[in-house]
């Protein structure tokens, strides 16, 4: 009967180390941080729209198959064009929007 007690003590001692062992900490972790990869993502993605936008606003230009993508700030223009003033065009437009650190004219005459 003695070593159900004493059995049971020690049952009881280890179950109590483990339970304060695996409790809470008042600290609350510290915030997750952004990847930088995702901002440039989402600004690039906003570069792009913007550009789409002022070229579609260019009365010239609406008719023109221009396509537009973005890296790093960076604007490359792509498709067809009528000529070689609405390519200047596009790349005065693409230039001149906020953000655009070059723009790279891989554009094509019809």
């Amino acid at each position: 009967m003695q070593s159900i007690k004493h059995f049971s003590a020690i049952s009881l001692a280890v179950l109590l180390v483990t339970m304060l062992g695996c409790a809470s900490t008042s600290t609350p972790p510290p915030p997750q941080q952004q990847p930088q990869a995702s901002e440039g993502y989402i600004n690039d993605t906003a570069i792009t729209a913007k550009v789409k936008t002022a070229i579609f606003n260019e009365p010239s230009l609406k008719v023109a198959d221009i396509n537009v993508e973005t890296n790093k700030s960076m604007v490359q223009l792509s498709g067809f064009v009528d000529s070689r003033a609405n390519m200047t065009k596009a790349v005065e437009v693409a230039r001149g929007v906020s953000g655009v650190t070059s723009v790279k004219n891989d554009m094509r005459l019809k």
